[in-house]
């Protein structure tokens, strides 16, 4: 296994990790999860050998101009990787307890330069939206699986949404920010 560096992080819990990919004559081979990363969903033993724990990976698509916001889970992590088009992703840390509490995390996450998989904690609420003229195709690989009760969802337009110091009618930051 190459060697590969988490990357600081404004809110606690929060990584940033680049991803591998390997260009060839037919087409790009793009990394993102296995054992021995410093960032994995989980390892389970079966007959004495660690296995990837993963409840659920899912793909998600964004059209240009439509966001998804906000969301936050209380028992389940995301970890995040987008293969096809480029994502802008805001994270809002709106945990009472945490020692970021009420910080505001930008990251843009894509193809070639901007290939990275993204940890998302409990209790930080995410949203992320399309940038570019394209659609994008994020990837989650949730350490559970879905349960519909246990995520909670606020429209950017709703009074919790609009709790949240971020503007998804601004431009996107052009970097991570924190």
């Amino acid at each position: 296994m190459e060697d590969v560096t988490l990357e600081a992080s404004a809110i606690k819990g929060v990584e940033y990790l680049p991803l591998r990919m390997i260009d060839t004559p037919g087409g790009a081979v793009l990394h993102m999860l296995r054992p021995g990363m410093p960032l994995v969903p989980g390892l389970c033993e079966k007959d004495g050998k660690d296995l990837l724990c993963v409840g659920e990976i899912y793909f998600s698509e964004v059209l240009p101009g439509a966001v998804k916001a906000w969301k936050r889970h209380t028992e389940q992590t995301q970890f995040f990787a987008v293969p096809s088009g480029t994502l802008g992703i805001a994270l809002y840390d709106g945990r009472a307890s945490s020692e970021t509490y009420g910080k505001v995390q930008t990251f843009r996450l894509g193809r070639k330069a901007l290939y990275a998989l993204l940890r998302i904690p409990c209790g930080v609420w995410y949203g992320f939206t399309a940038l570019g003229s394209e659609p994008a195709i994020i990837c989650n690989a949730a350490d559970k699986p879905h349960d519909p009760n246990e995520g909670i969802k606020a429209a950017p337009d709703s009074p919790e949404g609009q709790s949240i110091p971020f503007d998804w009618k601004a431009p996107f930051p052009e970097s991570v920010t924190g």
